[in-house]
């Protein structure tokens, strides 16, 4: 079995790296936008039209958007992990990338989800420029994790 997957990978590798690729944009396109709606909704008053807007807004894009482009980003990367030959683990920029997507990318995540609860029980505690500072964060992240897979500098 362990030889038809990894046959499977390499057949079927220019459209598991387009999909993953997909997935990744969606997953960033989400994970820019959503820290900005924060910037607004710390400005908003508790229970007022715009900050239960907002809370519509955070949820459908974490729920409908975010958390499925995270799945379908990991789901594929994996199999391009598990691609004879494409990958030399000897190689440190892989493990680079790796942190900066599960640890780096993941634990970003897993803020803006923390964060979108508190929003949504009108017990957030940080400010609109704390979320303008933290916007930058997958920026910063995807800088890196596309210099170590195109440049693969180390």
């Amino acid at each position: 079995m362990v030889d038809g997957l990894t046959s499977f990978f390499a057949d079927w590798y220019t459209w598991i790296k387009a999909l993953h690729l997909i997935a990744v944009m969606s997953w960033m396109a989400g994970m820019l936008y959503l820290p900005r709606l924060y910037v607004y909704h710390a400005d908003a008053t508790p229970g007022s039209e715009l900050s239960e807007t907002l809370k519509v807004m955070e949820r459908r894009l974490l729920r409908a958007i975010i958390n499925p482009a995270m799945i379908l980003a990991m789901i594929f990367g994996l199999c391009l992990l598990s691609t004879p030959g494409v990958i030399d683990f000897g190689d440190y920029w892989i493990w680079v990338k790796l942190a900066c997507a599960f640890i780096g990318m993941g634990g970003f995540h897993a803020g803006l989800s923390k964060w979108r609860k508190e929003f949504e029980f009108d017990s957030n505690t940080h400010t609109a420029g704390f979320y303008r500072k933290v916007n930058e964060i997958p920026t910063v992240l995807m800088i890196i994790i596309i210099i170590m897979v195109i440049v693969r500098p180390f």
